[in-house]
């Protein structure tokens, strides 16, 4: 089994399995009926594909919103359902459960792609760029959950493993000389500074600079580690 999964297992025993069942059934019993989701244009595939496609990455991204304030026991499936506009029946038909929707949310695979998506040459631009772009537009961000871990718990050791396999691991495969590793962490770690400082934080000489402007000055400190 890979560490992931053992992981998962071991993360999903920290919270009370009666608590989460009922949890479940309380979202089958009580909720009523599923808010519509917003009808999407554009091509390919058809109009109830687009609207269960955009319906889950709400469900997902409001998921997203919660592991970075509470606790993953403490979030329910109803708060999620009421931040993401839909009823908790359409997230246990999308997702199963609680744990399987957020093994996908605990996950940093498909952000991962996104950050890396790039020669090594021009990467550390397009990471500061990702993660700006990410906080500013797209309402996420592709790393700071794991700063959150602590208050998850076992779930957390699951953000930890993740990040580092999907990550920092990925990342130093990428990198050539000595102490790939360690200088992926560096990497990566100056990028979650940027983003705290960004989007936690909300630095206010930061915030009022375009984007590209934060690149030409912060790429550099990133690419030092990458190329050195």
């Amino acid at each position: 089994m890979p560490p992931s999964s053992a992981a998962a297992r071991r993360g999903g025993a920290a919270e009370d399995p009666a608590a989460r069942r009922a949890d479940e059934r309380a979202a089958h019993r009580d909720a009523g009926p599923a808010a519509a989701p917003v009808r999407q244009t554009g091509t390919g595939g058809s109009p109830a594909r687009r609207d269960a496609e955009a319906t889950k990455a709400a469900i997902l991204r409001a998921a997203r919103h919660f592991l970075a304030r509470q606790a993953h026991a403490d979030i329910t499936l109803k708060a999620v359902a009421e931040r993401a506009g839909v009823s908790p029946p359409l997230i246990l038909k999308y997702f199963g459960n609680k744990d399987t929707l957020f093994s996908q949310v605990m996950s940093f695979e498909t952000d991962a792609s996104a950050l890396l998506d790039a020669p090594l040459t021009d990467l550390g631009g397009h990471m500061v760029r990702q993660v700006l772009v990410s906080q500013t537009r797209q309402g996420a961000d592709p790393l700071l959950r794991i700063v959150f871990a602590p208050l998850h718990g076992d779930q957390g050791d699951i953000l930890r493993e993740n990040f580092r396999t999907q990550v920092t691991d990925r990342l130093a495969e990428r990198l050539s000389g000595p102490d790939a590793g360690l200088r992926a962490e560096l990497a990566v770690g100056t990028l979650l500074g940027l983003g705290v400082m960004f989007g936690i934080a909300r630095g206010t000489h930061l915030r009022v600079l375009d984007v590209e402007a934060i690149v030409e000055r912060y790429a550099p400190v990133v690419q030092a580690q990458l190329t050195p």
